[in-house]
């Protein structure tokens, strides 16, 4: 062990700092795929309805939810030893560096010298971001037209599928290219204070991005329709209004269009709140639930028309229960606590950046010995160096917000929406296919929210009172 010891010692900085990066990616692998197969086997030996289940799950939906999440757990397995198999390649090989050097080749074509360092990165940005989609489009269409199809979420068409990814690319790109190119911008000239700077930047930008996204982004993806008048947005509105959410418009989004999944939340910030359920999680509004029309059939060439034995989505009152809960989340504080911490988080790794941008040996340790670009810089202390309390952080993040989950359920409560809470949330797991048994490990690890039978059993004292 000494002798070990003396041997890593005498290795360069830089070579001691790559191969730490490399063993703790592959130990977070490691750790990863060691709770997925725990979880795994839990999927595989309980095949029967626990009996504190046999009031909420009937056998037949229990083996379908086992089913759906094993095939998931399997698919996770292979798609993440193939990102961590392609991610060490790319250490190993050195492909960093050479997209650095291409992007430089082909800026330079076009008239844009090594000084214009900012274009290069921008260049290498977008060869990135497109190598990491086309080597991903296998993995998301055998998710899709295979894992989800056969299980009956998948509404999609292939058509519609690479439509959608061309458009998210190209919405990506315009969005990204402009921000990073700021931000590389404030850092170069932002002198010896701009750390500060850069996490305004980005600050300004998220809250700018959270306002703009439900009204311009997601629009251009899904179609956002006004709740209509009647029995459900009334109360949604009274709702509201007995808790001073300062609602101005419901909207319902198609998302049934892609999946059967379900969804609901809000955004918009001070006086100007809105609220998005997804049609899939009313059961009035489901285009899930009716019959096509005669001669409707065919007519839908993005989408496919398929129709369910059973309905689907929730009664307005469990719809109403469930923005309770959502709601809850807003009364309680727990959008700004996680926007505070969120912030907090960002200012510490900006300023953590400021101090290590200037040692030399990072960049060496990935293969750039005479140019130390900002960009290549930002992705090793973000992606690379600052891992390990990534991990902390996500870890802490994800107790935090299992906690926040029980507070607005409890806010629920306070509303009296227990009871239709209660069988909101049955009905969600049943819908989304949810396993209601899990690994206690995986679980603590993972889950952002409690599992089905906690909530339940924290709603059922108030339920039956």
């Amino acid at each position: 062990m000494a002798l070990r010891g003396e041997l890593w010692a005498e290795l360069p900085a830089e070579k001691r700092i790559f191969c730490s990066v490399l063993l703790f990616s592959w130990a977070v692998y490691l750790w990863e795929a060691f709770l997925a197969h725990r979880q795994r086997r839990v999927y595989r030996t309980t095949t029967h309805v626990p009996r504190e289940l046999g009031q909420i799950m009937d056998s037949e939906t229990f083996e379908k939810s086992r089913l759906y999440q094993l095939d998931k757990s399997t698919f996770s397995f292979w798609s993440g030893l193939y990102s961590e198999v392609e991610g060490t390649m790319i250490l190993i090989c050195g492909g960093i560096p050479f997209l650095w050097d291409l992007s430089g080749q082909i800026s330079g074509r076009a008239g844009f010298g090594p000084e214009y360092e900012i274009i290069q990165s921008l260049v290498f940005l977008l060869l990135a971001t497109l190598f990491s989609a086309l080597t991903g489009l296998p993995w998301s269409l055998y998710n899709t037209f295979v894992i989800e199809e056969k299980h009956g979420f998948n509404q999609q068409t292939l058509g519609f599928f690479f439509k959608d990814a061309i458009k998210k690319f190209i919405v990506t790109q315009c969005i990204l290219l402009p921000v990073t190119s700021l931000l590389l911008y404030i850092i170069k000239i932002g002198g010896d204070y701009f750390f500060i700077y850069a996490w305004l930047f980005t600050l300004v930008v998220s809250l700018v991005l959270v306002t703009i996204y439900a009204d311009y982004i997601a629009p251009l993806f899904d179609k956002f329709i006004p709740l209509p008048e009647g029995e459900l947005k009334e109360q949604i509105e009274t709702m509201a209004k007995s808790i001073d959410f300062p609602l101005t418009k419901v909207y319902v989004v198609e998302g049934s269009k892609r999946s059967s999944h379900s969804n609901a939340y809000f955004y918009g910030f001070f006086k100007n709140k809105r609220i998005v359920l997804f049609d899939t999680l009313l059961e009035d509004y489901s285009a899930l639930n009716k019959e096509p029309a005669e001669g409707e059939e065919g007519e839908n060439e993005e989408t496919k028309s398929k129709t369910k034995n059973k309905k689907q989505g929730c009664k307005n009152e469990e719809v109403l229960a469930v923005l309770g809960h959502e709601l809850g989340h807003w009364k309680l504080g727990h959008t700004v606590k996680n926007i505070i911490i969120s912030q907090m988080n960002s200012f510490l790794c900006f300023f953590l950046f400021a101090v290590l941008i200037g040692r030399k040996e990072l960049f060496a340790a990935f293969g750039f010995y005479e140019t130390q670009p900002t960009l290549i810089g930002l992705m090793i202390i973000f992606q690379f160096i600052f891992s390990p309390y990534n991990e902390i952080l996500s870890f802490c993040l994800t107790v935090l917000s299992r906690r926040f989950e029980f507070q607005a359920d409890a806010f629920a409560k306070e509303l009296g929406k227990a009871k239709d809470l209660y069988s909101a949330l049955i009905k969600l797991n049943k819908d989304n296919l949810g396993f209601p048994v899990s690994d206690w490990i995986f679980s603590m690890w993972h889950y952002s929210h409690p599992p089905l039978l906690e909530r339940l059993q924290a709603l059922k004292d108030t339920k039956q009172e």
